[in-house]
């Protein structure tokens, strides 16, 4: 694609690639997913410059040190958390409000925390103008969580830690699913967390690298 400013019927073209190729070339089927993947503009969520990139599948930088997930790391970790339709989704590392909108496409209510007041202040203008009001946005500290709405039937982390947050498996919901990347600051594996009454089960899939999530039960500022 042209390194100038994409068309409507250049990003329509990569979009349809992207969902052919990158996607369920790749083993995503949810329809769900693929729908709400297909309803959300991703051109609206990266910087201006680098829209005529929007469908291809990797990361990009968003700016404050962060980026935008590749979208088949965005459609794997969506499809994994088993959506329905009627759930509220506790996200944590609101970024561009991509993800955010691709849930905000199927679930319920989505509560989404940053703790760059900066990027939550972006995406949620850019969700606002999309037309989202089932999303809540908040600036805090994600490794706590947000408990004063809690408990949720889905957390979704974007950002990896040594260990899953004790504060968001308080939150999570009875038989709910925590999506999340585990491990160092530079590789993790996503895990995935459901919990059974007091237990807390959990399964490993692929390998990923996402941003370090920072905070009082993560990474301290310092550390990296």
């Amino acid at each position: 694609m042209s390194k100038d400013v994409a068309t409507s019927a250049e990003l329509l073209v990569a979009k349809q690639r992207m969902l052919r190729v990158d996607l369920r070339g790749r083993g995503i089927h949810d329809r769900r997913v693929l729908k709400a993947i297909a309803n959300v503009p991703r051109e609206q969520f990266v910087p201006p410059e680098m829209r005529h990139d929007a469908y291809a599948d990797n990361a990009m930088a968003i700016g404050c040190g962060q980026t935008i997930s590749q979208p088949y790391m965005v459609a794997l970790m969506t499809e994994t958390l088993e959506l329905k339709g009627s759930e509220r989704v506790l996200e944590i590392g609101t970024g561009s409000g991509y993800q955010t909108a691709i849930l905000a496409e199927i679930v319920r209510e989505v509560i989404t925390v940053e703790r760059i007041p900066e990027l939550s202040g972006h995406a949620n203008k850019v969700l606002h103008a999309l037309g989202y009001p089932n999303v809540v946005t908040f600036v805090a500290d994600g490794t706590l969580g947000q408990e004063a709405l809690a408990p949720y039937d889905r957390i979704l982390v974007t950002a990896g830690a040594e260990r899953v947050p004790p504060a968001l498996l308080s939150q999570l919901a009875d038989e709910g699913l925590l999506v999340m990347p585990v491990g160092g600051a530079d590789c993790q594996h996503l895990h995935v967390v459901r919990r059974t009454g007091k237990d807390h089960h959990t399964t490993t899939l692929t390998a990923c690298r996402f941003v370090p999530l920072v905070g009082e039960q993560g990474w301290p500022d310092d550390s990296l």
